[in-house]
C-alpha cells in the first residue's frame, strides 16, 4: 500500500480563506444563532454540534486523505443555491433561510475545491451540521402544539390506568384536587430533538444494514413522545403525593434528564436486540457500515504541481467563489435595501367611538414590546351598546429585518395555550362601507373553556395578505424592487359568550370590520408613501 500523500496546503489556504469570507456575510446571522437561538432552552444542545461535526471529520481523516482532491463545478449548484437564498432570507428577514444558505454556500465551495470524494468521505458531518440550526418558528409551534396535545392524552391515559380520576381539555389536565397545564417546556420537544440527533449518531456508527440502522433513528420519535407522556403522568401522580414541588424546580429539571437517559438506554437495548437478528453478522464481514475498516490507497498526486500566483489562482473554481462572495459581502453591507417608511398617523390617534362602540385603549409591557420590535401599535376594547367587546389590534414596522419582523398570531396564539378549532379564510365586504372585498384569516379558538373568533391579517402598501410566506416574499419583493418592508398585522378578537352561537359573534365580528377597515387606509401607508428624510 502507497504512503498517504500529503493534503494539499494551499487548497486548505484556499479554504480558509473562503471560510472568513462567509463569516463575513453572516457576521450578524451567527451572532443571532449563537446569542439568541442557542440561548433557548428549547436548542441548548446546538453549541455541541459543530464539536461533534468536528469530531466526525476528525474519524473520517484517512478517509478524507485517501480520497484526492479533484476540482468540480458541480459544487457550484450548492453555492449558487445558498446565495440566491442568502437574498431571500436578508432581504424578507427570515434567518431559517439564512442558516441554510450558509450550510449550501459552505459545502458549495468546498465540493468545488475538493471535489465530490472528499465530500462524500465526510458526508454525514456535514449532514449533522443542520442540528445546530433551530426550526422556523411557524414549524416549531405546530410541531410543539401537536406534542402537548398528545403528551397530554398520553399523560392522562397513563394516570387512569393507575386508578387515579384525571381528565383532559386542550393541554390541561384536570385531576380533581388540581389542574395541570402541559406547556410549552413539557412538549418534549426539547428532548425530540436531542434524540433525534443520538439516535442518527449511534446508527452512523451501528455497522449493519441499512434498515436496521433507519429502524433505530425512526424508533427515536415514538420512544421520544412515549417516555415524555410517563413523565407527565408521574408528575401527576406524585403531585398528589407531595405537592406542587413535584412539577416545578429540581424535580422538574431532573426528571427531564431522567427520561432522556432512559430514552437512550431503551435505544442502546434496541441496538443489542438489532444484533441478534440476521443479518448483522454477514453485513459485518462484507464491511457495511460508514465506511471500510481501512481506507483505500491515497492519489499519487493531489493535482498537477504549479508554482507562484498560478498555485494561488487554481483551481478556477476558487476565483469565481472569491468573486461572488466578495460581491455578496459588499452588496449586502453597503447597499441599503430597506428605508424606513413612518407611519401616516400615529395609531394613537384611532378614534375611541366608532359608529355605536365605544373605545378603551390598552397598553402592553414595555419587555413585550422590546421582544416585537415594532414601531408603532394600539391596542382597543371597543364594546357595543350591550357591552359585548372586540378586541382591535394594529402593530406597524417601518421596516421589517432580521428578527424586526411581524409575528404571526397562527404562531403567538397556540404558543399561549390557545387551539385553533377551526381556521381557514374568510372575505369582508361592506358595499356602503365604501372598501372592496378583502380576504382575512379565521379562527375560531378554545383555551381552558373559553371560546373567541378572531380575524387576522397582514398589510403592505395597501395589499392585504394573509400568509407568513406571501409576507416574506412580498417584503422580499419590495426590498429589491422598492427599497421598503413597511407592513402591519391587523387582528380582531370577540368573545363567543355563554350559550350564544358561532353565527351571532361571526356577525358582531364583520359589523366591526366593515366600520375599522375604512379607517386603517388612513393610517398604514399605502402604495405610494413618503420616505423617511
Amino acid at each position: 500500500m502507497k504512503a498517504p500523500t500529503r493534503i494539499n496546503a494551499t487548497r486548505w489556504g484556499q479554504l480558509g480563506f473562503l471560510a472568513l469570507l462567509l463569516i463575513g456575510i453572516y457576521y450578524s446571522t451567527y451572532r443571532w444563532l449563537i446569542g439568541q437561538d442557542w440561548s433557548r432552552e428549547d436548542y441548548s444542545y446546538s453549541f455541541l454540534v459543530p464539536f461533534i461535526a468536528l469530531y466526525l471529520i476528525w474519524d473520517r481523516r484517512k478517509w478524507l486523505q485517501a480520497a484526492g482532491s479533484t476540482p468540480s463545478w458541480l459544487g457550484f449548484l450548492p453555492f449558487a443555491a445558498g446565495i440566491v437564498l442568502f437574498w431571500l432570507g436578508e432581504l424578507g428577514g427570515e434567518f431559517f433561510s439564512l442558516y441554510v444558505s450558509s450550510w449550501l454556500m459552505a459545502v458549495g465551495f468546498f465540493w468545488m475545491l475538493q471535489g465530490w470524494a472528499r465530500v462524500r468521505a465526510i458526508w454525514f458531518a456535514l449532514f449533522m451540521l443542520l442540528a445546530m440550526f433551530p426550526l422556523p418558528h411557524f414549524l416549531y409551534d405546530k410541531i410543539a402544539v401537536q406534542l402537548k396535545l398528545i403528551s397530554s392524552r398520553l399523560g392522562v391515559a397513563i394516570i387512569q390506568m393507575y386508578g387515579m380520576p384525571a381528565f383532559r381539555e386542550g393541554n390541561i389536565i384536570d385531576l380533581g384536587f388540581t389542574r395541570l397545564q402541559v406547556v410549552d417546556a413539557c412538549s418534549g420537544l426539547r428532548y425530540l430533538i436531542p434524540l433525534i440527533i443520538l439516535s442518527l449518531l449511534l446508527a452512523y456508527f451501528y455497522r449493519t444494514v441499512w434498515w436496521k440502522r433507519v429502524l433505530v433513528v425512526a424508533s427515536s420519535i415514538p420512544l421520544s413522545i412515549i417516555t415524555n407522556g410517563l413523565r407527565i403522568a408521574l408528575t401527576g401522580i406524585l403531585y398528589s403525593m407531595w405537592g406542587a414541588k413535584v412539577a416545578e424546580g429540581f424535580f422538574h429539571g431532573f426528571s427531564g434528564w431522567f427520561i432522556f437517559m432512559f430514552s437512550l438506554a431503551i435505544l442502546l437495548l434496541e441496538i443489542a436486540l438489532l444484533r441478534l437478528l440476521p443479518p448483522d453478522r454477514a453485513a459485518k464481514k462484507a464491511g457495511q457500515g460508514p465506511g471500510p475498516s481501512e481506507p483505500p490507497s491515497p492519489p499519487d498526486s493531489d493535482h498537477p504541481t504549479r508554482k507562484g500566483l498560478a498555485a494561488i489562482f487554481s483551481p478556477v473554481q476558487f476565483p469565481v467563489a472569491v468573486v461572488l462572495m466578495a460581491l455578496t459581502l459588499i452588496l449586502s453591507q453597503g447597499v441599503e435595501f430597506r428605508e424606513k417608511i413612518p407611519i401616516s398617523q400615529p395609531l394613537n390617534l384611532m378614534p375611541l367611538r366608532i359608529g355605536d362602540w365605544t373605545g378603551v385603549s390598552q397598553a402592553m409591557e414595555p419587555e413585550i414590546i422590546d421582544t416585537l420590535d415594532l414601531s408603532d401599535y394600539i391596542i382597543i376594547d371597543y364594546r357595543n351598546p350591550e357591552g359585548q367587546l372586540v378586541n382591535f389590534y394594529t402593530a406597524y414596522y417601518e421596516s421589517q429585518r432580521k428578527g424586526e419582523s411581524i409575528h404571526s398570531p397562527a404562531t403567538c396564539l397556540p404558543g399561549s395555550g390557545w387551539s385553533f378549532k377551526d381556521a381557514g379564510l374568510q372575505t369582508l365586504s361592506s358595499p356602503n362601507a365604501g372598501f372592496k372585498p378583502i380576504r382575512v384569516n379565521r379562527a375560531f379558538m378554545e383555551r381552558s373553556g373559553s371560546r373567541e373568533l378572531v380575524y387576522y391579517w397582514f398589510q403592505m402598501r395597501g395589499r392585504v395578505l394573509t400568509s407568513t410566506y406571501q409576507l416574506k416574499i412580498f417584503v422580499f419583493w419590495n426590498a429589491l424592487l422598492h427599497q421598503r418592508t413597511d407592513g402591519a398585522l391587523v387582528r380582531l378578537i370577540t368573545p363567543v359568550y355563554g350559550n350564544e352561537k358561532l353565527p351571532q359573534a361571526e356577525a358582531r365580528l364583520e359589523g366591526f370590520a366593515a366600520q375599522i377597515v375604512p379607517l386603517l387606509d388612513q393610517f398604514l401607508p399605502g402604495e405610494q408613501a413618503a420616505r423617511k428624510p
